[in-house]
């Protein structure tokens, strides 16, 4: 059985969280001004998060079969379960898109293809109201076609030691200043479809894969860290280190509020901010203390956990629709009485999606009667096979600068 890191549940359910605030303080045009504007609009730092725990639980099993000396993953099945756990929730999504969002101009039938196969992010073209935040999802799924390969790329064949740990951690560190230096170019040449692409975002997954070999190296001896083992008994200064990393990139440094273009230097620092703010947020979880345990993977932590790909994949067509029964204007203010109908909706339709579509989708196609998203039986000892613990890790927003706009 597969080890299990409760705290990422709610984890999970707090990035979907923050991915519905930053659409509904973008519509109501609260997180352009006010008070709050600018933690509103960075609360689109949910991707990262999303994205660096994908990283961590998808790449873990890799190195654990490292260390054991056992086979990786095999790469058909992990591609069936990738495809099992994200493609009923988001062709429902799409097919609600079409039935029930009114289309905007350039919105044809080739454009809900495009988000069905999750390759929009490759077009010009219009994207569809109540999916623009699926261009992340399209990242993720370039992040699992490439993590077999790149896995392999580093782990190797030889028996890993402290100097081989060392260096791959390096490698992985390295990787985290390519999104910055992708974005600043994107913004320096004008080309922002490339801005959706994975280069600018595989600094986040490496934070992940970085923890991931972090963690499994620690367990069995073969990396000392005292500076990272002390900050494990101090989540609450490493999560309030992640909060004032957070306010720092609701400054100018981290660019404008709105969909205006950044500066190059802007979208390199904003880029860097939110891969460290992502860190902080990740790291307390994965060695949680007993009492983060419980808030973040007790029985409320488990169901938000659950849950949590479909609030992302059906909140902004709740959104939609609220607008419309209500009669709402676009930017007209009253954040709280669209949040709290747009929050209570989408989790009623996610639950119902898990547990009456998804979840028995998935048992049957993985043919495990017992498989949950997020289970309750807990092994302190790791399986090399990624059947137990998933990630539904596909964030959440649009990439417009700020991206988590929709």
């Amino acid at each position: 059985m597969k080890a299990r890191f409760p705290a990422l549940d709610g984890l999970r359910a707090l990035g979907a969280l923050a991915v519905l605030t930053t659409h509904v303080g973008f519509h109501t045009g609260a997180s352009l001004n006010g008070p709050l504007a600018g933690l509103l609009a960075r609360l689109d730092v949910g991707v990262a998060i999303f994205f660096a725990i994908s990283g961590f639980l998808l790449y873990r099993a890799h190195v654990v079969a490292w260390f054991d000396g056992t086979e990786p993953p095999r790469t058909l099945p992990y591609l069936r379960n990738r495809a099992l756990r994200i493609l009923p929730a988001l062709w429902i999504a799409v097919l609600c898109s079409a039935l029930l969002v009114p289309p905007k101009a350039g919105v044809t039938w080739t454009t809900y293809l495009e988000h069905a196969t999750l390759t929009q992010i490759y077009f010009g073209g219009a994207a569809a109201d109540g999916l623009t935040q699926l261009w992340s999802l399209a990242t993720e799924v370039t992040f699992y076609l490439l993590l077999p390969g790149l896995a392999r790329l580093l782990t190797g064949s030889r028996r890993p030691n402290r100097r081989s740990v060392a260096g791959r951690i390096a490698v992985l560190a390295a990787l985290t200043m390519l999104g910055p230096v992708w974005m600043a170019a994107v913004n320096a040449t004008g080309h922002p479809q490339a801005g959706l692409w994975l280069p600018g975002y595989v600094g986040w997954f490496a934070v992940g894969m970085g923890f991931a070999l972090w963690e499994v190296a620690r367990t069995r001896g073969q990396l000392a860290t005292p500076t990272l083992d002390a900050l494990t008994k101090i989540p609450g200064t490493v999560w309030a280190a992640g909060a004032a990393l957070l306010l720092i990139a609701t400054s100018p440094i981290a660019g404008p509020y709105n969909l205006s273009t950044s500066t190059p230097g802007q979208a390199f620092a904003k880029s860097l901010l939110y891969t460290a703010v992502a860190a902080c947020a990740l790291f307390p979880a994965l060695t949680p203390t007993p009492r983060s345990a419980r808030v973040l993977g007790g029985r409320i932590g488990h169901i938000a956990g659950d849950i949590s790909y479909g609030v992302f994949a059906y909140h902004l067509i709740v959104l939609n629709l609220v607008e419309r029964v209500s009669g709402y204007t676009l930017f007209s203010g009253r954040f709280v009485l669209m949040f709290a109908p747009t929050l209570a909706v989408s989790a009623i339709v996610a639950a119902a999606s898990y547990y009456g579509l998804e979840r028995p989708i998935m048992r049957r196609g993985r043919r495990d009667r017992s498989y949950d998203v997020s289970p309750t039986r807990v092994d302190n000892k790791a399986s090399a096979q990624p059947n137990t613990t998933d990630a539904w890790t596909t964030a959440e927003v649009t990439p417009a600068s700020p991206p988590g706009h929709g």
